[in-house]
């Protein structure tokens, strides 16, 4: 599939391929156009327009307060910049939980308003009926499994999840479920590596972790860690590439010491 401009658009098939040819899936969030548009230049597979702007964008301490409407916004801003990479938008908490009619409604104006590919929503059998109700209007859905942060409240921490017998066959069993809904992918965050390398061979669709070891099919991580903007978050399976914390930090500082020393603008820079 090409875009407007002539690239070769990621699709669904694309990644289930990849899967298949044992190539790996790269997927990055992003918020707004000017980053969207960098990610999308650098050749990442998916960006993910994820409710993480709860926490990056708007200060917010968890995902849960963030609207429909934001992450519309948000969308549309990545879906005019990013002409390669395929989009999925996260559907917010209260937007699809225990209604499927509004989990479909919720959807269709993601799709509709911001032109973005795919919805990811969070849950296994808890969210099934949603989940089968998008579908059926051919909007593609991608799963969130594991540590799963719309739940924060419900699970009071965010430690690794599934490190028990029995919470690990249930996600198993939740994976299967979602893929015999009709799901392409899923997320499988902060859970165990043999558990996640277990749940990516007996499903035929692509897994992508985060906090979730090597054996899964793709990664995915939240831009701001990756960059180093956001420092104050330090969970193990961040990798930081950058440090522009302190980049920023000391260009912001310098720009202010030649405004008062008058060394900005000069007359190079004025008309």
């Amino acid at each position: 599939m090409a875009s407007s401009k002539g690239v070769t658009r990621v699709t669904t098939n694309t990644l289930q391929k990849m899967k298949l040819e044992g190539e790996k899936i790269a997927m990055l969030t992003s918020y707004d156009y000017s980053l969207a548009k960098l990610v999308d230049m650098a050749g990442i597979d998916v960006i993910l327009v994820g409710d993480s702007a709860s926490n990056v964008m708007a200060g917010h301490e968890t995902t849960v307060p963030i609207t429909l409407d934001q992450m519309i916004y948000h969308a549309t801003s990545v879906v005019n910049a990013a002409q390669r990479s395929l989009i999925v938008v996260d559907l917010p908490f209260g937007s699809y939980q225990g209604d499927s009619k509004e989990a479909l409604n919720s959807s269709i104006r993601i799709m509709k308003e911001s032109g973005a590919h795919a919805v990811k929503l969070e849950g296994g059998s808890e969210v099934i009926d949603s989940v089968k109700r998008i579908l059926t209007a051919g909007i593609p859905v991608m799963g969130h499994l594991g540590l799963t942060p719309q739940s924060i409240y419900k699970f009071g921490t965010y430690t690794v999840r599934a490190k028990e017998e029995r919470e690990a066959q249930k996600l198993l069993e939740d994976a299967k479920l979602l893929e015999e809904s009709g799901c392409f992918s899923i997320v499988l965050e902060k859970i165990p590596s043999a558990l996640a390398t277990n749940v990516t061979e007996q499903i035929n669709i692509p897994t992508i972790g985060i906090g979730a070891g090597s054996g899964v099919d793709g990664q995915v991580l939240v831009l701001h860690d990756l960059l180093g903007i956001t420092v104050d978050f330090n969970p193990r399976f961040i990798r930081r590439y950058l440090n522009l914390e302190k980049d920023i930090d000391k260009a912001i500082k310098s720009y202010i010491k030649d405004v008062r020393e008058v060394n900005f603008p000069s007359d190079d820079e004025s008309y």
